[in-house]
């Protein structure tokens, strides 16, 4: 089955942002089409739908009922936008701080395909047009014409090429970019704006891949600074609709409108020039001083809300843009590598002890679900484990008295003189990180295990990963799509947790393998029910995406991975 998308023809009408809509609709499943290269031809991609569609919150909306923001955009302006994270790094293809440094990368550089976040489905954006192999091992693309990098230069074939090359050679420092090129064997331009991506292998998940900022073209002179250079931005050139200005480590970056942009992809209401001037993000690290900022005036919107202030701003008549995260859980994920963590009777017993409900409730509220799987709801591929996962901590117990784990008298159970005690590792990027794991610290302490936490920085965190420091790591990931699971546990991908589990590598490259949406979610399936079944990852709860934003901001959205889409619709007034 081919793989074909084509560019809407002269005169189609841009539709607006899903995130703006009213209706309740479920996000289609997974991304695969077949038809005509034709751009006369019906080339939509349709699939089941379910999960929960993006809901935004208008500001003063008495009851929360989602409302379309049908407010006519303003010229002008600077929007100051505060985070809770550094960057650390500008460089589209490099590891940085999660989501904030993507807020502000997006902004910077465009993606060859857009993924809509009111649909699902894979839509030209760079690329007018593209088309899959029958066995997924290369991908034909065709740019559309005029589209510049910032400093002037033509994006052509030959850009992305030398992109793709860079990222290969880069290999684990483009950590967030080289688990999608996974089998890449070159990049063949066959013209100024045409080319081939060949793999040696099936990658059916490529084609979404290509949404992600992590693969945006770089203009040459990028390419030209050394690649550990590239993290100040300075330099650092894409084709997006705002260039950087300046960055202040831990203080701020500024971002400035770039004229003559207007090549916007089809789902965008505004596929121009951005109606503001200026976009300013604020590092703003304490979710309460973030919340006091908007409501005084000196923001205008504000990232990662704290569970505890959303009615208050709704009740104060704060706009908040809310979403579900498609992609991996927050959970607890074993390195079984780590002689504890190593034994599955131990995984299990963590598994029983963790009551997610409790966790979810304590730490944040109804706006974020209980897991039911690896996978959240809204993604694509995503099977309902919810039977498999049960808090019993009698069973917990019984599991670790039969594997030999005995307590002792301050009720810490050890082996062998080896106490049952597991570093458990976590970033603070997200505010209810240090809550939930707190109380998942005391869940396991009532069944004998000694949890010690561990946080830093994003690098610090996968510099201790790599080095196999930490037996439990609490985290989760962003991507529509199952092939998350792929680039997390898969033995021949990042291979972090150093799972060796033949059945699971068979099902999560079984789902890269093809395009087919019923094979894939078959494979993804067995996937979860394997990472779940022996405890690899303990689910606990999914992760929602919060904004506020002020009462006269317009045009905030968030794209299909809940994250901050370009703010070429942004307006204030």
């Amino acid at each position: 089955m081919k793989f074909t998308r084509t560019a809407p023809r002269t005169g189609a009408t841009a539709s607006g942002r899903g995130i703006l809509t009213a209706s309740l609709a479920g996000l289609a499943l997974l991304l695969a089409a077949c038809g005509s290269d034709s751009s006369n031809a019906d080339t939509s991609t349709k699939a089941p739908t379910q999960g929960t569609d993006p809901v935004s919150l208008a500001a003063g909306s008495a009851t929360g009922t989602p409302t379309a923001d049908t407010a006519a955009p303003v010229a002008g302006g600077t929007l100051t936008f505060a985070v809770a994270n550094d960057p650390i790094s500008l460089n589209p293809s490099s590891t940085g701080s999660g989501n904030d440094t993507l807020y502000v990368t997006r902004q910077l550089f465009d993606s060859l395909t857009e993924q809509d976040p009111a649909t699902g489905d894979v839509i030209p954006w760079l690329a007018k047009s593209f088309k899959a192999s029958d066995d997924a091992k290369s991908f034909e693309f065709t740019l559309r014409p005029g589209v510049t990098f910032s400093d002037g230069t033509p994006l052509t074939a030959a850009s992305v090429k030398a992109t793709f090359d860079d990222i290969n050679t880069a290999g684990a420092k483009a950590a967030s970019a080289i688990v999608a090129l996974a089998g890449y064997t070159e990049t063949e331009v066959t013209g100024d704006l045409t080319f081939t991506v060949k793999f040696s292998e099936p990658n059916g998940s490529f084609l979404q891949a290509t949404s992600a900022i992590a693969l945006a073209p770089v203009a040459a002179s990028t390419l030209a600074i050394p690649y550990d250079d590239r993290a100040s931005g300075v330099g650092v050139v894409g084709t997006g609709p705002f260039t950087l200005d300046h960055y202040t480590k831990n203080n701020e970056v500024v971002l400035k409108k770039r004229t003559g942009y207007n090549w916007g992809p089809a789902d965008r209401t505004n596929t121009g020039e951005a109606h503001l001037d200026q976009v300013v993000f604020k590092i703003v690290p304490e979710s309460g001083v973030r919340t006091g900022s908007l409501e005084s005036g000196q923001v205008q919107v504000i990232g990662g809300v704290a569970p505890q202030d959303i009615s208050g701003l709704k009740d104060s008549g704060f706009g908040l843009v809310v979403r579900p995260n498609p992609g991996l859980t927050f959970g607890l994920t074993a390195n079984v590598s780590r002689p504890i963590v190593g034994d599955l009777a131990v995984r299990q017993a963590i598994a029983h002890a963790v009551n997610a409900t409790d966790v979810r409730d304590t730490a944040l509220n109804e706006y974020f679900k209980v897991a039911t799987s690896s996978l959240a709801a809204n993604t694509p591929g995503w099977a309902d484990q919810s039977a498999l996962i049960s808090f019993d901590p009698e069973k917990s117990k019984a599991l670790l008295d039969a594997a030999g784990w005995v307590p002792g008298p301050d009720g810490i159970r050890a082996k062998d003189g080896v106490p049952l005690h597991l570093l458990t590792a976590y970033i603070s990027n997200f505010g209810p990180n240090q809550t939930a794991l707190e109380l998942v610290q005391q869940e396991l302490k009532d069944v004998g295990i000694d949890v010690e936490l561990w946080t830093g920085t994003v690098p610090d965190l996968l510099a201790g990963q790599q080095e196999g420091k930490f037996d439990l790591i609490w985290g989760n990931s962003s991507r529509a799509d199952g092939d998350v699971l792929r680039t997390t546990f898969s033995s021949v991908a990042s291979n972090y947790y150093k799972i060796d589990d033949k059945e699971l590598d068979a099902a999560l490259i079984g789902q890269q393998s093809t395009a087919d949406p019923a094979k894939r979610n078959a494979f993804l399936a067995t996937a979860q029910k394997i990472l779940v079944e022996k405890a690899y990852q303990v689910p606990v709860h999914e992760l929602t995406t919060v904004l506020g934003t002020a009462k006269n901001v317009h045009g905030v959205v968030l794209g299909a991975d809940s994250r901050l889409s370009q703010l070429t619709d942004a307006s204030i007034g």
